[in-house]
């Protein structure tokens, strides 16, 4: 008997349920309450419920004060404009580049060569775009000789009325991510196989795809879209430095509202904050809207037979355009580079005239990166640590996961930040937190712990499970399982899941500046404000800075796992 139940480890057992409880608790209190308190804090205000400003009359005033502010609409129409386009088109450009490039490119290719964009936050990728796209950007500089320009052009290509340099921005920092998903996605179908059977019954391979392959990928790919559509509605730092200024998107309005030194815009703030998460919830209701017509759609077409269109000059368009996407990414990270080292650097030429390290020396970016650097191993750490508790309670309960645990997962990413945060530093204000480190770190750990725990996952569950019965067999328990088998076989995806939290946090904006009451300055905020100034070398080094910290992250996962299991290598390289 002793022995069967040590080789039984996925059996449920009385410490898996109450380390599940334990772990569901911490989740429930840390993250989903204040996600929820939150949230009514802020609708509390969006109807006139603001005691602390005197406001005890609830009603519709709020909502009519923000309808009635200058520039309510446009702001509203550039949010669904940038918000929703952009993550149609990058969905568009995505699946188009994965459908002519399948089998020419591995997923572990696409992983060395989407890394780098993934990795740099989004205020990073904003700036080193401007750089390139500005009048008086890089590239203007390159086609100067060739337009006859001794000038920049009267060209508003940034901050542009009609949103489209942040258009441009969001489809470039999203793209690589969409691109990731679906590269993960096609792994667990046989695409192979079906485009052969496809292509020997006389169809293109983009009507195989249309028809085939994607109905399958869509299902997977869903809740990544939505929490794309989620952010690309609700983003501040990436619209404070491509968008419009005067009417700003609605989610930079807002943020600008509550920090207006009168007090009674918090009101009409927290209408507008509310109001971007009813357009989130309406705008995933019309994706799950369309996904119905385009069944309905699909299974007519299907029936109807014929082998279509050729598909081949949308694909080479779709994929063309990604491409081209990609280059501005990297283009903007070498940008940003080239600019924290020019000492001069005067139009039309191509390359700085001069190159200094001096900016580096005179720039005051120590505290900042302290700060980055702190609230990203911190936050790190405690994410890492929760999703592996989680999982372990997982494998001890012997139960799978419930959809409304992924649920739980996902609510930090699919709600808008702005439509809580606020509310949450009320909160936080109450109890004395507001304004200090840890207030600013359990808010990043908000946000951090759903994208730790997506990406260790499906590892997770991938590992081997002959690898425990083993262990057991040889009596060995829960806790010497986890340390001795589950963490060092699982090493790698651990700190590269952990690499991917640091890059995060370091990219977190809105809750450093909510919950750190404008104390706490990290890279990310320095970059954001520092992106108007007239001066690009200073943007240009705390942007690089901040590029540079996620980079370091994924190349400490990628090296520690070699380093440590060196001598394992060189041990199986002597016996072969």
């Amino acid at each position: 008997m002793t022995w069967r139940a040590q080789t039984q480890p996925s059996r449920p057992a009385p410490h898996g349920r109450i380390l599940r409880r334990a772990v569901l608790w911490v989740v429930l209190l840390g993250l989903v309450l204040p996600i929820l308190a939150g949230s009514f804090e802020t609708l509390r205000a969006a109807f006139g419920l603001h005691p602390g400003i005197g406001a005890t009359r609830f009603g519709l005033a709020p909502w009519q004060s923000l309808a009635a502010l200058p520039g309510f609409v446009t702001a509203l129409r550039l949010t669904l404009f940038t918000g929703i386009g952009s993550a149609v088109l990058a969905l568009l450009l995505a699946t188009g580049f994965c459908a002519l490039m399948h089998g020419r490119v591995s997923t572990r290719q696409g992983d060395h060569m989407l890394t780098p964009i993934l990795a740099v936050p989004h205020a990073a990728i904003a700036i080193g775009l401007a750089f390139l796209i500005a009048p008086s950007g890089w590239i203007a500089r390159l086609i100067a000789p060739l337009a006859g320009w001794t000038i920049p052009p009267e060209i508003a290509s940034v901050n542009d009325s009609y949103g489209l340099a942040l258009l441009l921005g969001l489809i470039v920092k999203e793209l690589p991510f969409l691109l990731l998903v679906i590269l993960a996605a096609l792994s667990q179908l046989p695409v192979n196989q079906q485009l052969s059977a496809g292509r020997a019954l006389g169809y293109g391979r983009g009507i195989v795809w249309i028809k085939v392959i994607m109905p399958q990928v869509w299902p997977l790919i869903r809740l990544p879209v939505l929490v794309v559509q989620a952010y690309a509605l609700s983003v501040v730092d990436m619209a404070v430095i491509l968008g419009p200024s005067n009417p700003p998107t609605l989610a930079v309005a807002v943020t600008r509202w509550f920090a207006n030194p009168d007090v009674q815009m918090i009101l009409p703030a927290s209408a507008g904050a509310v109001l971007i998460a009813l357009l989130t919830l309406a705008a995933t209701l019309l994706w799950l809207l369309a996904e119905r017509v385009v069944r309905a759609i699909g299974l007519w077409w299907l029936r109807r037979g014929g082998r279509g269109l050729s598909m081949q000059p949308g694909l080479l368009l779709t994929a063309g355009l990604a491409a081209a996407a990609l280059a501005l990414g990297l283009l903007s990270l070498l940008a940003l580079l080239i600019w924290s080292v020019t000492h001069r650097w005067s139009f039309p030429h191509p390359l700085p005239e001069s190159w200094s390290w001096q900016t580096w020396h005179a720039a005051s970016w120590a505290e900042a990166a302290s700060y980055s650097l702190l609230l990203g191993c911190t936050t790190t750490l405690i994410a890492t640590t929760l999703a592996i508790a989680w999982l372990e309670a997982e494998d001890r309960s012997a139960s799978p996961r419930a959809g409304w645990a992924t649920a739980l997962i996902y609510l930090p990413l699919l709600l808008p930040q702005i439509a809580f945060l606020y509310g949450l530093n009320l909160l936080f204000l109450r109890i004395g937190l507001s304004g200090g480190l840890v207030a600013v770190i359990w808010g990043h750990s908000l946000f951090v712990f759903p994208y730790v725990m997506i990406a260790l996952s499906d590892p997770w569950r991938a590992l081997d499970p002959a690898l425990i019965r083993s262990a057991a067999s040889l009596g060995a328990g829960p806790n010497r399982r986890l340390f001795a088998v589950k963490l060092p076989v699982l090493l790698a995806p651990i700190l590269t899941a952990a690499a991917i939290g640091f890059a995060v946090s370091i990219a977190q904006y809105l809750p450093t500046l909510f919950l750190g009451a404008g104390r706490i300055a990290t890279l990310t905020t320095e970059a954001v404000t520092l992106s108007s100034s007239a001066d690009r070398r200073i943007v240009g080094t705390y942007a690089s800075l901040q590029a540079a910290l996620p980079f370091a992250a994924y190349a400490l996962a990628l090296a520690l796992p070699r380093l440590i299991f060196r001598n394992r290598r060189a041990l199986l390289g002597g016996h072969a």
